[in-house]
């Protein structure tokens, strides 16, 4: 069914060919026309250009009341205390792999089991644009409003409660004071990275986005270079369900205690995708080799998500308690084979 959203302002380059931080197609209906190839143009890294939290909200962008009172879709209801962390996730890529179940085992904390689809374990690289990041009941953060960011994850169940989570292996980000907090209150593998994500001139159809990002300190130095759009045509079915209705993050603290951060967000809208890979290194920066096979792409054009903090997986006391005033401290949110390829989900 065409998307009845009203069209939104075409993002026009200034001079020197640089393009605001998101653009907006012009008629989203015809997002779901097939379209030709886009020839990237100039464009400005993603932390020089315009600061969104001066752009006016998206006119289809639903209110807050609409996001956290749409809850069917879950498989449980909401946490009973206040969400800490708000975001959006803009232009961003699904890129997945089936890996061997015994291959992801273990990697994980000892209360996480790998969670599986026709028999297959699924490992994920996630490059995207995050904005419009408020932490609950404080005013917003200089610098901290807007960023790339990359991930490497795969999917997981808890043990014991069967609930269905996402469990990261890294998350890159240009921020450093992003990335300082996540690790030290949130224990969440985040890594300091220049990162750029710039666009193609605007067709009608789709834009292309260019990502790269470089891992700046560590000992896992990871690279990871990409192009990629949407194709407009939307992807629903099991696969996707299993892949992105997820809503809630693990990780485990250096004492190894398995921690859990719930996530909410409304269904996700996706798009089928087509992407080339110059360089990624993020799988064996962490000791994963990926089969012989193209990935399953998806595309999401924006989605407002909403963080808790984090809690003991276990029955104790909340993770608010252990880390007092956690609560005022930002949440976290939450690559294909080496060499150039181009591929569609079938």
């Amino acid at each position: 069914m065409p998307d009845q959203r009203k069209p939104r302002p075409v993002a026009v380059p200034d001079s020197a060919g640089n393009y605001p931080w998101r653009p907006e197609a012009s008629d989203p209906a015809s997002l779901h026309a097939a379209g030709a190839g886009v020839v990237a143009a100039p464009g400005a890294s993603f932390s020089t250009i315009a600061d969104p939290a001066k752009a006016s909200p998206a006119a289809n962008e639903p209110s807050l009341p609409d996001v956290l009172r749409t809850t069917d879709h879950r498989p449980g209801p909401l946490p009973d205390r206040p969400w800490a962390m708000q975001q959006r996730w803009n232009d961003l890529l699904f890129a997945h792999w089936p890996m061997p179940a015994a291959a992801i085992a273990p990697t994980l904390p000892p209360d996480l089991v790998v969670d599986t689809f026709d028999g297959s374990a699924w490992l994920g690289v996630v490059p995207f644009g995050m904005d419009r990041i408020r932490i609950h009941g404080l005013p917003s953060v200089p610098g901290a409003r807007s960023f790339p960011e990359l991930n490497l994850r795969t999917y997981v169940r808890e043990r014991g409660t069967n609930r269905a989570g996402v469990y990261f292996y890294s998350l890159d980000a240009s921020n450093p004071l992003a990335v300082a907090v996540a690790r030290a209150v949130f224990h969440l593998p985040y890594f300091w990275a220049k990162m750029q994500m710039q666009y193609g001139p605007e067709t009608g159809r789709s834009r292309q986005i260019i990502y790269r990002s470089e891992r700046l300190l560590g000992t896992s130095r990871a690279g990871f270079s990409a192009q990629y759009r949407g194709l407009g045509l939307m992807a629903q079915g099991p696969l996707e369900h299993f892949l992105t209705a997820r809503y809630a993050l693990y990780t485990a603290d250096r004492r190894g205690t398995l921690l859990r951060g719930d996530i909410h967000h409304l269904p996700w809208p996706l798009e089928r995708a087509e992407a080339e890979f110059e360089r990624n290194d993020l799988p064996a920066a962490h000791g994963f080799t990926l089969p012989h096979c193209a990935p399953v792409l998806h595309y999401s054009r924006e989605l407002m998500v909403y963080v808790w903090t984090l809690q003991h997986a276990r029955p104790g006391r909340s993770f608010a308690q252990i880390l007092p005033q956690a609560k005022a401290q930002p949440s976290p949110v939450g690559s294909p084979i080496a060499g150039s390829v181009s591929v569609q989900h079938p």
